[in-house]
């Protein structure tokens, strides 16, 4: 009598790898698949997902992923940029620095594990040279990253690098210190790779703790521009980082009589959400919306209470006002980030009361039916509980 054959599972590496795949759709099944971790530097760590089921992504390089995660009985939302290429589509990866005293940050870097699941929506966003219907990508880029603004970038030159053709980039990197230049070994790869066509260019405020720096000192300013890329002028010029980075670079840029029509910066900051993680908020708001108003004086304006369950404070709003922005008005502090309807930060659910929405895709169609709204693109239609 023969022992029965074992049964062999399928590789699920191997599967990812034959046959067509169908696209990844969150509307289907947002549950991604932690396939490996990465410690890019001692506060920086790459996460690589996956569908449980293969399926492949598509996006275009600077989008974005929201991720739905509960911490300590609540659901957070938070938006990570993807920093792997399309153009390995079986897989994407966020990489997320540690924010001393950050929920979510700390919630991935000490409770997520190879083998954990994640709950995401995407990818979303217009921060990329291959814009939707937009010209083809131009032949000179300049990146500037600032932290752990590299990610959107990073993922443009990966892509630039996986197609092979000819582009002529320079990549300028501020970080603290060497030991916080992440992706360093890869850029420095990407740059023997392609001799006279990429340039990697990090620069550093101070040493590391037994590795002196003796490369670029500082910050970005124009002297280094003028050094690292003295056509920059002639440059398409991306820019992602903290605020403060952001803002120095585009008055810089301004002051030189760069043409701006070629600027490009994250329309909105993941490195200042997370700071305000402890407070759940980021204080971005759209002066163009805080002064809305009605634009068919036919229609009547009416004012309806809003009450946040949890905070237990009760604030009025008008009807052509988004719920967002009239809880800013009476200082009522909710999570959100975009204000456009894109990224979900502020997604919440109404526990009595009705809402006109518009969004950009920060919330799926299920959501809506049971309940939830973004409050960032929400008119009130009715009095509300908000469960906040």
């Amino acid at each position: 009598m023969h022992a029965p054959t074992p049964t062999v599972l399928p590789d699920p590496a191997a599967l990812r790898l034959t046959g067509a795949l169908a696209e990844w759709n969150p509307e289907a099944d947002d549950t991604l698949l932690v396939l490996a971790i990465r410690e890019e530097t001692p506060d920086v760590k790459t996460f690589v997902l996956a569908p449980r089921d293969p399926c492949i992504f598509h996006y275009r390089p600077g989008q974005f992923l929201t991720l739905e995660l509960e911490i300590g009985g609540e659901s957070v939302n938070r938006c990570y940029t993807i920093a792997s290429a399309p153009t390995r589509p079986h897989t994407l990866a966020i990489t997320v620095k540690r924010v001393p005293g950050g929920p979510v940050s700390n919630h991935l870097h000490d409770q997520i594990k190879v083998g954990s699941t994640l709950r995401a929506v995407g990818p979303m966003g217009e921060f990329s040279c291959f814009t939707q219907g937009a010209p083809a990508p131009a032949p000179k880029y300049l990146f500037l990253s600032g932290g752990s603004g590299i990610t959107p970038v990073m993922s443009m030159a990966r892509t630039f690098h996986d197609l092979g053709t000819p582009r002529d980039i320079v990549f300028v990197h501020a970080a603290r210190s060497p030991a916080d230049i992440i992706f360093r070994d890869e850029l420095e790869l990407m740059a023997r790779n392609q001799p006279g066509s990429f340039r990697f260019a990090p620069i550093c405020e101070a040493d590391s703790v037994r590795a002196p720096w003796h490369g670029l000192r500082g910050r970005v300013s124009l002297g280094v521009l003028e050094h690292v890329a003295p056509d920059y002028a002639e440059r398409e010029i991306f820019v992602c980082g903290p605020a403060p980075f952001m803002k120095a670079v585009r008055e810089m840029l301004k002051g030189a009589g760069f043409d701006m029509s070629r600027h490009h910066e994250e329309s909105f900051d993941f490195a200042e959400l997370a700071r305000a993680e402890p407070e759940l908020a980021a204080e971005v708001v759209s002066a163009e919306l805080l002064q809305a108003v009605p634009e068919a004086l036919e229609v009547p304006v009416v004012t309806y209470t809003i009450e946040f369950a949890k905070q237990k404070r009760s604030i009025e709003c008008r009807s052509d006002m988004f719920v967002l922005d009239a809880a800013r008005r009476a200082g009522v502090r909710l999570p959100s980030s975009c204000s456009k309807g894109l990224c979900g930060t502020c997604k919440s659910k109404l526990i009595e009361g009705t809402v006109e929405m518009k969004h950009g895709g920060g919330i799926r169609q299920r959501e809506i039916d049971a309940g939830m709204a973004l409050l960032c693109c929400s008119k009130p239609t009715s009095n509300l509980v908000v469960d906040r």
